[in-house]
């Protein structure tokens, strides 16, 4: 671990993370120690820019043009539903949790700066065909608009097949 950061931090941070997922129906990576050092990026991150960036993706310094890549990105449910994990592997899928999966590479999806710019710069108005279908728990209501529903909502944690399409 860096030497700049007490492992005491760290920990605490990393039971905090462990909790907060568990709560929400996430899995933290297994792999405690490879864990805690993309905890202690995460650290770094906070210090650094003022947020808690991917430890694993390039931030600008800009929390406007890096709230994608804030920690859980928005990257994170569609990473873990294709590929059990998401992009830095700090988020995992039940399976990987338990060794069933194995954790793999991830290919980046975060669109190029460029890309992202141009999506910013588009009238509001020109937005009204939604971009991703909108999911609905038909247990608490929770909706979420994404390609898939989540594997376990995030309200209530029923599964994902207690999801109906909403729009």
């Amino acid at each position: 671990m860096e030497a700049g950061i007490p492992e005491q931090e760290i920990a605490r941070l990393y039971e905090t993370l462990k909790s907060d997922a568990s709560a929400s129906g996430y899995f933290l990576n297994p792999d405690e120690t490879f864990t805690k050092g993309l905890v202690e990026g995460l650290i770094v991150n906070q210090r650094r820019y003022g947020y808690p960036s991917c430890p694993c993706r390039l931030a600008s310094g800009s929390q406007e043009e890096d709230n994608d890549i804030v920690c859980p990105c928005d990257y994170r449910d569609p990473d873990i539903a294709e590929y059990g994990a998401c992009f830095c592997a700090l988020y995992v899928s039940p399976a990987a949790s338990e060794g069933k999966r194995p954790i793999e590479a991830v290919p980046e999806r975060r669109p190029a700066a460029e890309e992202r710019h141009a999506k910013k710069s588009a009238t509001p108005g020109a937005a009204s065909a939604l971009a991703h279908p909108v999911w609905r728990c038909r247990v608490c209501g929770y909706l979420c608009a994404r390609d898939e529903p989540p594997e376990v909502c995030p309200i209530c944690k029923v599964k994902k097949d207690r999801f109906e399409r909403f729009m």
